[in-house]
């Protein structure tokens, strides 16, 4: 039985907190990277931190075991196929890019190379029906939508920007960002199947984390364990706000589609990620009247997408 919709205001604006969340953490991360000297040991801390609270959100809550339980039930009955338990992968990437990049590029510069990566991903799992709210057409408006959300990755890498950072840390951000977009997908089914957002997020966080251990065991053998970690308790929140981030994407996906959940969580990744340059700038972050061209398209292109065109013009 599919879940109930959300009207479409308050599902926009789950989809702006993501986005601001999705911000925070990723400062959190870039930060935790550079302190600790390994961006991919920073990943797999912050992603088994986020994997202990959500499995024991999942134990002590009758939600959070019918989940689980739901979610055996299906493996064991193959009606969950095993991509729906892949969504883990694109979260490993999400944290190991922040760790290695963020601290040096700023939370701006990873904001639209991630926003690329979403707008056009989300466009066609959206069209293809991978996602739980099904075939989505590609109008107008939201091919408009996209279009603007790119505008303003190609203003965000004007001027010095490909000069000042390596190429390979703006990549990284927008293969992110395609990973992201399908990850929300995934997850919404998976949610869809077990009924529970909470149950999603376990199995995002188990693969993420197996995954990033075997990168970090690699890591270390190449380049050696790190000798310090910082001391800043806040620095090790990045795990818990991943874990609020995601519950949030799988229970409203279903309501906005993959491509407004991308496009509403620019929004806010965005305007939080300003702010944050702001007060806790790094190197390669861009200028404010930069910044703030960037949100502005972005904003136009979340307004777009989720105003309701055809009632207007029916009047």
């Amino acid at each position: 039985m599919p879940a109930p919709r959300l009207p479409l205001s308050l599902a926009v604006a789950g989809a702006v907190l993501v986005g601001v969340l999705t911000a925070l953490q990723a400062r959190v991360n870039g930060q935790l990277g550079v302190s600790v000297g390994d961006g991919v040991v920073a990943a797999v801390i912050s992603f088994a931190s986020g994997l202990l609270i959500v499995a024991v959100v999942c134990a002590v809550t009758p939600g959070g075991r019918r989940g689980v339980a739901a979610l055996r039930r299906g493996i064991r009955e193959r009606s969950i196929p095993w991509w729906m338990l892949l969504g883990g992968a694109a979260g490993a990437l999400t944290v190991a890019t922040q760790g290695l990049a963020v601290g040096i590029i700023g939370v701006s510069l990873f904001t639209v190379g991630v926003v690329a990566g979403q707008a056009v991903s989300g466009l066609i799992l959206d069209r293809t029906g991978y996602g739980p709210a099904g075939a989505v057409a590609v109008t107008v408006p939201r091919l408009l939508g996209a279009v603007l959300a790119v505008a303003a990755v190609a203003f965000a890498l004007s001027g010095d920007t490909l000069a000042a950072v390596p190429l390979w840390m703006l990549v990284l951000p927008l293969l992110t960002g395609a990973g992201i977009a399908w990850q929300q997908a995934t997850n919404g089914r998976l949610r869809a199947r077990v009924g529970s957002p909470l149950t999603a997020t376990l199995v995002n966080f188990i693969g993420g984390t197996a995954i990033l251990a075997v990168g970090a065991g690699i890591s270390v053998a190449l380049s050696g364990a790190p000798t310090q970690f910082p001391t800043n308790p806040l620095l090790y929140l990045g795990g818990a706000i991943g874990v609020v981030y995601i519950v949030l994407s799988a229970a409203i996906v279903g309501s906005t589609g993959v491509l407004l959940l991308g496009l509403g969580a620019v929004v806010g990744q965005l305007a939080t990620s300003v702010l944050i340059d702001a007060l806790w700038p790094a190197i390669g972050s861009p200028g404010m009247l930069q910044a703030i061209v960037m949100i502005t398209l972005a904003l136009m292109s979340v307004i777009v997408v989720s105003l309701p065109w055809r009632r207007m013009l029916r009047r």
